[in-house]
């Protein structure tokens, strides 16, 4: 159990600071957009290279380095996507009243590109890593994508506490496509399945020994949070306290009444 302690420890570590570091930057000025998102585009090309590598190797080393390879990839996506250079043809406020298969048609144009991103991207590190030993980081890269969209499906549907505090404020129109609900029907089936991967990883990492071993302690930290994340959905979600070093003083307005403003002018309202 205390090998386990390490990567649990290191998986957290990584989580809390790498999207701090994000946030951190994605609230800069936008004239520094180009140079830091150009900058982590060459650092993500290599860690691409490194997770292809890593992927020989199933040691403890190999797990680490696959790992930290698909979270550097995963966060230049979402940077990408925060700075508003990787999101989808619509960047306009949900049109009033739109409801039903027309609100979802509008609400996937705003992320469209963003998913196709995400989607080409696991499927070449599935075609790098194919036969493989160590399959860390495409296993982490496939988990990662897994959570965002449960946690996509679940704002789009209703939640009580959609994640507004992560979105800047070039990206504030998204808030209008977020509705509040105090429930919705997706939300079960998806705290299910997140507690069964969880419950799995773990199994797997209590099994296992050497980079086996790490790797699924490390997918197991990350699949927790992940199951923490989707419990912020319908609670109240500590994130300022996480990363208040990260978001600064400029987005504690945007919090509840300006999502109740942009839910308003869609037609959709608390349940």
């Amino acid at each position: 159990m205390s090998a386990l302690l390490q990567p649990l420890v290191i998986a957290a570590l990584l989580w809390w600071f790498s999207t701090g570091a994000i946030l951190w930057l994605v609230r800069r000025p936008r004239t520094t957009f180009g140079w830091s998102l150009g900058l982590y585009a060459a650092v993500a090309a290599a860690a691409t290279v490194g997770l292809m590598l890593a992927a020989r190797d199933p040691g403890v080393t190999g797990a680490y380095v696959a790992f930290g390879c698909a979270l550097t990839v995963w966060g230049w996506h979402e940077m990408g996507f925060l700075m508003g250079k990787l999101t989808g043809p619509r960047r306009t406020a949900c049109p009033f009243g739109a409801r039903g298969w027309r609100r979802f048609t509008v609400s996937a144009e705003t992320v469209i590109h963003h998913e196709i991103a995400l989607a080409l991207t696991a499927a070449l590190f599935v075609a790098l890593t194919w036969g493989q030993p160590n399959q860390t980081g495409t296993l982490t890269f496939l988990l990662l994508l897994g959570m965002r969209l449960s946690t996509k499906l679940n704002i789009f549907l209703g939640v009580p506490n959609p994640p507004v505090t992560f979105l800047p404020t070039n990206l504030a129109y998204l808030q209008s496509y977020f509705r509040r609900a105090r429930f919705n029907p997706l939300f079960p089936v998806s705290l299910a399945l997140s507690i069964v991967v969880t419950i799995l990883l773990g199994e797997a990492a209590l099994t296992t020994g050497g980079g086996a071993q790490v790797g699924y302690g490390l997918m197991f930290m990350l699949a927790a949070l992940g199951l923490l994340e989707h419990g912020f959905l319908m609670l109240p979600s500590p994130d300022r306290a996480l990363w208040g070093w990260a978001l600064g003083r400029g987005d504690r307005g945007q919090s509840k009444p300006a999502v109740q403003v942009a839910l308003a002018a869609t037609g959709e309202r608390d349940q």
